[in-house]
């Protein structure tokens, strides 16, 4: 995979998935996860898909094909987000209640 944006979204899935099984996480919280998962790479996918379309209509630089762009890059910003959102109202609890004792 070419695409620098979803090789990040690779080793992050791949340290929510190694943290889940560290945390030892239950079922519906493993749900929620691999949830976000799906849906930010399946954004990320449909944000390239977009961009490639984009650029086969429109070579030329175009306000609205940059419009286009844009906004599909912005569906994948909020699904990240969302999911770090997920992210740290799952892990956050665990990490706390590990660094406590510490603090």
């Amino acid at each position: 995979m070419s695409e620098t944006n979803m090789q990040i979204h690779i080793v992050i899935a791949l340290l929510v998935l190694i943290f889940g099984f560290m945390f030892k996480i239950s079922i519906a919280e493993w749900i929620v996860c691999l949830l976000c998962i799906g849906l930010v790479f399946g954004a990320e996918m449909m944000n390239t898909a977009i961009e490639n379309v984009v650029d086969l209509a429109s070579p030329d630089l175009h306000p609205l094909a940059g419009k286009a762009k844009d906004i599909a890059a912005g569906a994948v910003l909020l699904c990240a987000i969302t999911s770090v959102v997920v992210g740290l109202l799952i892990f956050g609890p665990k990490v706390w209640n590990i660094l406590l004792p510490i603090l």
